[in-house]
């Protein structure tokens, strides 16, 4: 599945072999990838480059991935899939409380990720 023409997805991600394979899968599927990987570099992108869509992690230096889902939920919709190796049932709660749209735990199956992807983007697309 390609993505739709000049989709940008911002990956918040501060462990960098997963950074950059996010971000390598998300440019092959047609992406394009801008990469943050602490909690205040991940809001800095988001303002300058008015992402389509956030993989954000919840372990980041400087200001966890909860902190900066609900700065970003201050003013935006934009999808936020959380990435975490969190896998308890209370975490994922408070992820979806904190104003994610969706949750995905590490490891995770590429496909699925792929599949997410596209599910909040159809969602989210303008209508037309």
């Amino acid at each position: 599945m390609r993505a739709p023409a000049r989709t940008t997805i911002l990956v918040v991600e501060d462990e960098p072999a997963i950074a950059e394979a996010l971000a390598y899968l998300l440019r092959d599927d047609g992406f394009q990838v801008v990469l943050a990987d602490t909690g205040p570099g991940g809001l800095n992108a988001f303002e300058t480059q008015a992402p389509d869509l956030i993989l954000l992690d919840l372990m980041l230096p400087g200001l966890n991935g909860l902190e900066v889902c609900r700065t970003i939920r201050r003013t935006s919709k934009v999808p936020i899939i959380m990435v975490t190796a969190r896998a308890a049932a209370p975490e994922k709660v408070v992820g979806l409380e904190a104003g994610a749209d969706d949750y995905l735990t590490k490891p995770f199956s590429i496909a699925e990720l792929r599949a997410r992807i596209h599910a909040l983007l159809r969602r989210t697309a303008p209508a037309g």
